[in-house]
């Protein structure tokens, strides 16, 4: 058996089951921007501990269902916004508590909403390019931004909470990390 499979362990393979089965939520109809993503990048880059694997399995949940959903033009913005988030999980959850996680997800969806949104403003038709126009775009991003808040909160608190529960009702997944 070759190192790197003797260095998988069954609570590596419980929070990346966990990441993979929240990013296929994606495929389920959502209102938008209700949506698991900003939960598995924080989720990822709290629990691994080779900080690769924090960025690689849940950005490759995310390609997977991209590749379902479909790509798009701002899509590179997407995932920098998602590696951003997954670098907040692994600075900012070095001791995951609910406290500690609803910061994140806030963190994360205002500046997944910063980020995307510049994105939209920026070099578009759309928007004039200049001040007022990157308000403007902000102020009609303002409903996605509350359901995307909304959803960080929800999808945190469950993949979090589903991954504590499991973990303490079965000695097998007792490692803090992986």
């Amino acid at each position: 058996m070759s190192e790197e499979l003797k260095k998988i362990t069954p609570n590596f393979l419980l929070v990346t089951s966990l990441i993979f089965i929240a990013a296929f939520i994606r495929l389920i109809p959502h209102p938008p921007n209700f949506t698991p993503i900003a939960a598995i990048a924080l989720f990822g880059g709290a629990y691994f501990s080779r900080k690769v694997f924090a960025f690689i399995v849940p950005i490759s949940a995310m390609f997977l269902t991209d590749a379902i959903i479909g790509f798009h033009s701002l899509g590179w913005l997407v995932y920098l916004s998602f590696a951003l988030i997954v670098a907040f999980g692994i600075f900012l959850l070095k001791k995951v508590s609910v406290k500690n996680v609803i910061i994140a997800a806030i963190l994360s969806s205002t500046s997944f909403f910063l980020i995307t949104n510049f994105g939209v403003w920026f070099g578009s038709s759309f928007y004039p390019q200049n001040l007022s126009g990157l308000i403007e775009c902000y102020i009609a991003a303002i409903p996605f931004f509350s359901n995307n808040i909304l959803g960080d909160l929800v999808y945190s608190g469950l993949i979090f909470g589903v991954y504590e529960f499991i973990k303490s009702s079965n000695p097998i997944f007792a490692e803090a990390k992986n």
